[in-house]
């Protein structure tokens, strides 16, 4: 997984990059938990994401927001982060000029940057969101959400509720067209053991795999 610096609009980035064998292979950008309380691109949840994707065949990127690691900057109140995912993407698709399908995936506070960016970027394919902090921010800006998702969080998560991110999934899922897969992972918090990482992998893979299906198949039909 060889290291990369890209620019970023504060300063340089810092990341880690696995760049696919096959061409036109679909990239997927992994966005890390908050970078005041310890978040960085070497989370488990985020280093898991990471191998699962490169595994399936995508060109993959990890990184750290600014101020994180060696990444220059200072935190900015998720605001320069959705600016920093951003320039990620640029660098993403600069790379991989062609690539079939693009994806964002975040843990925690990288789930509700990854989704901002949805906002912003309409070529976005779908999204994988751990733990999304319903509780903690406004996802209203999600009308519509532009397209259909994983959201996958811990029954017992300790810091937001579960009962608020499946309010949040109920509100999208009345929205025309969008059809938000939502799991809910029993005895698991908003910290998740290393036997539970393996399984948000697995959870990520499977919904994947099944949205790209269907691409095809859709596809092959016209």
């Amino acid at each position: 997984m060889p290291e990369v610096m890209f620019a970023g609009p504060d300063g340089r980035l810092e990341g880690r990059y696995h760049h696919a064998k096959q061409a036109n292979a679909p990239v997927a950008l992994v966005l890390h938990p908050h970078p005041l309380h310890g978040g960085t691109m070497n989370n488990r949840i985020v280093h898991a994401l990471y191998t699962r994707f490169q595994a399936m065949g995508f060109s993959t990127l990890r990184f750290n927001f600014r101020g994180v690691g060696r990444s220059q900057g200072r935190y900015d109140g998720g605001i320069g982060e959705i600016s920093d995912a951003a320039a990620a993407l640029d660098f993403l698709q600069a790379v991989n000029p062609n690539a079939s399908s693009l994806w964002v995936a975040g843990y925690s506070f990288g789930s509700y940057v990854g989704m901002q960016l949805l906002m912003r970027r309409p070529e976005m394919s779908g999204f994988v969101s751990v733990s999304p902090p319903a509780s903690h921010y406004d996802f209203g800006f999600l009308a519509p959400c532009p397209c259909n998702g994983l959201m996958l969080h811990g029954a017992d998560d300790e810091l937001v509720p579960e009962s608020s991110v499946r309010k949040l999934v109920e509100k999208l899922n009345t929205q025309k067209g969008i059809s938000i897969d939502y799991r809910v992972m029993p005895g698991a918090g908003h910290i998740f053991t290393p036997p539970q990482a393996e399984q948000v992998a697995e959870a990520a893979e499977d919904h994947v795999n099944r949205a790209l299906n269907r691409t095809r198949m859709a596809l092959a039909a016209d």
